[in-house]
């Protein structure tokens, strides 16, 4: 390590050391007597500064490290773990996953995944973007961020503070069936929370960027003029009277609802049969005009791999085609749970992309002329047992096509088998600051809860 965050010339070095480690533990493993074993070991370094008025708040630096083991003694599974990179440390690590081996009940899905379905190619996916930025630097670019935002408008006379993260993983993952794989990506945010008040009280709202590539990154002071402007927006918010009415998600937001689909078809929920999407594969769950995909390999996205958390290649592939549900998303453990193959998506999925439709954010508030525009939820409360869904939101209210007035304390609330059937349009408008690819989604009706 050099002065910054990262010294480019020894990370190849790193990741050949976490090779060796990880050869290591396999053999500590059989030697303990394991049937299989894999192991992932991982060197995790950070910097983060935060300011807030100006001042400096924080300023951290990271180095975590860490190596974990899973054996199998048939099928009887153990997993220990360590911070401790010492060879000792390592050593009593593997010791302590064998004795919890020793004294689990076999399970008949335990295992190692599929070796028919390693990965054997292994494209550079360009996500090795090293930030060279020292602490000072940061804390001079998260200031102007900071004040760009509170220049905007006296009514802006407080802040959350302003943010800059550098991120970077170096990884190895390796397992006694002779898969062995090591990946290096990088990791970048800037974000601004700011703090408005008039006559009718406070409001905060918020804007942030995210990439591999600092050079990918939205300028500082532009961030910082969208979380003011944002915040000023929310200023005179008001309640509504309770109804049903069109709920138009902004992007932002709009990814929650893949999310909770995604959830409703990974493996853990189904084999424990705890999901409202149990037995759907062939099945409409979207309009017939939707399609939801994975491409894991996009280059410089933000979940690309070219193998999941068990080795098992990754590939393109649609979840859903014409509305319908494709596939589930499943690692090895639960593909043998549900008598199926694993999906290459052990450690969960990699760049989901919605199909956007021709339609704008200004477009898709004309379509939808009188409703509800959501830009912040609140509450965990979705169950996927029974697809219910009931959350806290705030956001806009809209007349016409146009925007009308802010509006806070309101509940939303259906099921999201409806919701997803009531998709009405996807927008253009696409979020790239997460694997969640998309637009703006126009549902055609929730119920709004607010003061009567």
């Amino acid at each position: 390590m050099n002065a910054n965050l990262i010294d480019k010339d020894t990370s190849s070095a790193d990741l050949d050391r976490l090779q060796s480690i990880a050869a290591e533990v396999l053999q500590h493993a059989r030697a303990g007597g394991a049937s299989e074993a894999d192991v992932a070991a991982s060197i995790d370094l950070g910097l983060s500064v935060n300011v807030r008025l100006g001042e400096v708040e924080t300023v951290e630096r990271t180095r975590d490290r860490g190596v974990s083991v899973t054996v199998w003694f048939g099928k009887r599974k153990g997993s220990a773990s360590t911070a401790d990179l010492d060879p000792a440390s390592i050593r009593q690590t593997v010791e302590h996953a064998c004795a919890i081996a020793r004294h689990t009940e076999e399970d008949p899905a335990n295992g190692l995944a599929d070796p028919a379905l390693y990965a054997t190619d292994r494209p550079d996916l360009d996500l090795w973007h090293p930030w060279d930025i020292t602490a000072e630097e940061a804390i001079d670019l998260a200031v102007a961020m900071e004040d760009a935002g509170r220049a905007l408008d006296p009514r802006i006379g407080n802040s959350d503070g302003a943010s800059v993260q550098v991120g970077a993983l170096l990884s190895a993952y390796a397992n006694s069936a002779g898969f062995m794989g090591a990946e290096r990506s990088t990791h970048h945010s800037l974000s601004a929370v700011l703090i408005a008040s008039d006559g009718n009280g406070m409001q905060r709202d918020y804007w942030y960027d995210s990439a591999r590539a600092p050079g990918d990154l939205a300028d500082a002071a532009a961030i910082g003029r969208k979380a003011g402007e944002r915040t000023l927006a929310r200023l005179g918010a008001r309640g509504l009277s309770t109804r049903e009415c069109p709920v138009l998600f902004a992007p932002e937001v709009a990814r929650s609802l893949i999310g909770h689909f995604l959830s409703a078809i990974s493996g853990g929920a189904l084999y424990r049969r705890a999901s409202f999407l149990v037995d759907h594969v062939g099945k409409s769950v979207f309009p017939d005009w939707m399609q939801i995909a994975e491409r894991p390999r996009i280059p410089r996205g933000l979940c690309s791999a070219a193998f999941d958390s068990e080795g098992v290649a990754t590939r393109d592939s649609d979840l859903i085609t014409g509305g319908v549900l494709a596939r589930y998303i499943l690692g090895s453990y639960s593909a043998r749970r549900l008598g199926l193959a694993s999906t290459g998506n052990a450690g969960g999925v990699h760049n989901v992309i919605v199909q956007p439709g021709s339609d704008d954010f200004a477009a898709l508030l004309k379509r939808m002329h009188t409703g509800l525009l959501v830009t912040e939820l609140m509450g965990q409360g979705v169950s996927l047992v029974t697809g219910d869904y009931s959350r806290g939101a705030s956001g806009f209210w809209v007349e016409n096509g146009e925007i009308a007035h802010p509006v806070e304390e309101i509940t939303i609330a259906g099921n999201l088998a409806d919701m997803f059937k009531g998709v009405a349009a996807v927008g253009r408008d696409v979020d790239h600051r997460s694997h969640l690819l998309t637009g703006s989604i126009l549902l055609e009706r929730m119920t709004v809860a607010g003061e009567g």
